[in-house]
Formats: C-alpha cells, sequence, structure tokens
C-alpha cells in the first residue's frame, strides 16, 4: 500500500508540475510536447497516427485533439497517406523543430531538479527496472 500510494502521489504531482513548466516556458502541455519528441525522433519527422497514438499510450481520440491544437499552432501538419486512405501522418514541421529545441532545456532541468538528481543511482535503477516491467507486462496483456 506504501508503494501504491508514493507512486500515486509522485505521479500526479510530477505530471502536473512538468505540464505547469512546459505551459509556462513553451505555451505547450506535457501531451503536446511528448508528441513533438515522439516526432522528432522519427524518421523524416512523421509517424502515422496510430503509431503515434501507440507510442504515447494514448488514445486515437485525445491524440487528435492534441494534434489539432498542434496543428493550430503550426508546430505539426497532417498528410495522407498515399498507401492507406484511412491512414494519416502526424508531421513535425520547422517552427515544431524550434518549438521543441526551445523547450527541451527547461523541461530537462526540471525533470532532473523533480525526480533524477532526488534519487540516488540505485533507486534510480530500481524504479526504472521495476516500472518497465510494469510496463512490458500490460503490454503484454493488451492493457
Amino acid at each position: 500500500m506504501r508503494a501504491w500510494k508514493a507512486f500515486l502521489a509522485a505521479s500526479a504531482l510530477l505530471g502536473r508540475r512538468l505540464d505547469q513548466q512546459l505551459r509556462t516556458d513553451a505555451g505547450l502541455s506535457h501531451a503536446q510536447y511528448e508528441i513533438l519528441v515522439r516526432l522528432s525522433a522519427a524518421p523524416e519527422g512523421e509517424l502515422r497516427m496510430t503509431e503515434l497514438a501507440d507510442a504515447l499510450i494514448n488514445t486515437k481520440s485525445g491524440l487528435t485533439y492534441q494534434v489539432t491544437q498542434l496543428e493550430k499552432a503550426g508546430l505539426v501538419r497532417r498528410r495522407s497517406c498515399p498507401s492507406d486512405v484511412r491512414g494519416v501522418f502526424a508531421v513535425l514541421t520547422g517552427a515544431g523543430r524550434q518549438r521543441l529545441a526551445e523547450a527541451a532545456p527547461g523541461h530537462v532541468e526540471t525533470v532532473r531538479e523533480l525526480l533524477i538528481d532526488v534519487l540516488t543511482p540505485e533507486q534510480l535503477t530500481a524504479v526504472a527496472d521495476g516500472l518497465g516491467e510494469v510496463t512490458r507486462r500490460l503490454r503484454e496483456s493488451g492493457a
């Protein structure tokens, strides 16, 4: 119970603080920042919306909303998939790359301050191993 309560509290507080930092410093939500990160790491800066939703562990409708907001801001555009009429790609724009480059240093600093530097190397390894195993099992079970 102690581990569960600590996880819930830390997760909620960390998520709130990271979202607040990104909104203040970059005008992005944490979800939008993660979309830009995933697209920037993808070949040619683009991913199919279904792949992006899976990578972000988000619903298609939740992703669609966030991509629409990013599209309105000129940070992402959509393009049709030539081999599948139902397929749509999210594509990172030059402005999106620039916003990500501006947002990343402050975000990394905040993650380090609130999580990485708080834990000893052993604790950090245990957290990574434990949550990695939880994620693996949930993905395996189709959750």
